[in-house]
């Protein structure tokens, strides 16, 4: 497996376009068996649209890429069958929590969810209430997946203007670092506040990352690569 690829840009160029996906036609009936195997687990699992891309160029400082809807047990089935179709990538939006004390928030996916005890920032496979003007908005759905998983706004953060593009297998994910004005303590504090008061949250802890030692083998690789990066610069 190559090592995670992070390509820093300032613009993101993700048109939405009509696509006919021949994995999730061709395999539709092993598909919909799958999916009913996880929801018979997963009681939650929930098979809305879903958008994916493929088409991919980093060049000028730009992201150019062409996404298209498909059904989320599509999506699962082939990320769980180790990605079948090589020209199809998941790209989605993280907002990299950073605090004010100079450390990483992230949360654990709850038991209910697809990516269940996964640890990382805030994020979503983008779908059609990202869509704006034919353009999968990635800005609106990081504010969206931060301020329903966390209860944080823009209020509390800072966006830094550029875009850091991890290329980890058929996973492209979008990380924009957010500079929280508090400590790594109240920002947690503040989301478990927010998590007590919902009925059944995504996530279920918050864990702090302030330095290479706070890494966990759970953490997607995308996402300790960024880190990574980010210690070894700051």
């Amino acid at each position: 497996m190559t090592s995670p690829i992070i390509h820093r840009v300032t613009t993101l160029d993700c048109a939405v376009r009509p696509i006919a996906w021949p994995f999730a036609e061709e395999r539709r009936a092993e598909i919909a068996a799958h999916f009913a195997e996880l929801q018979r687990e997963r009681p939650k699992l929930w098979n809305g649209r879903v958008l994916l891309g493929r088409d991919p160029v980093f060049a000028g400082g730009r992201f150019t890429a062409t996404y298209f809807e498909t059904d989320f047990a599509s999506f699962i089935a082939w990320r769980d069958w180790g990605f079948p179709d090589p020209h199809v990538f998941n790209g989605f939006g993280m907002g990299a929590l950073w605090t004010s004390d100079g450390a990483f928030v992230m949360g654990e996916m709850a038991q209910h969810t697809a990516t269940a005890g996964r640890i990382y920032f805030p994020s979503g496979t983008p779908d059609l209430d990202d869509v704006r003007d034919g353009m999968v908005d990635i800005p609106g759905s990081v504010v969206r997946e931060i301020a329903e998983e966390t209860g944080l706004t823009p209020a509390d953060y800072v966006a830094e203007p550029d875009w850091h593009c991890v290329v980890s297998g058929a996973s492209i994910a979008m990380m924009q670092v957010l500079n929280l004005d508090m400590p790594a303590e109240t920002a947690r504090g503040r989301i478990e506040a927010n998590l007590a008061r919902e009925a059944e949250p995504e996530l279920s802890a918050i864990h702090l990352v302030r330095g290479m030692d706070d890494l966990l083998p759970s953490m997607p690789r995308f996402v300790t690569a960024f880190v990574a990066q980010q210690f070894a610069s700051r």
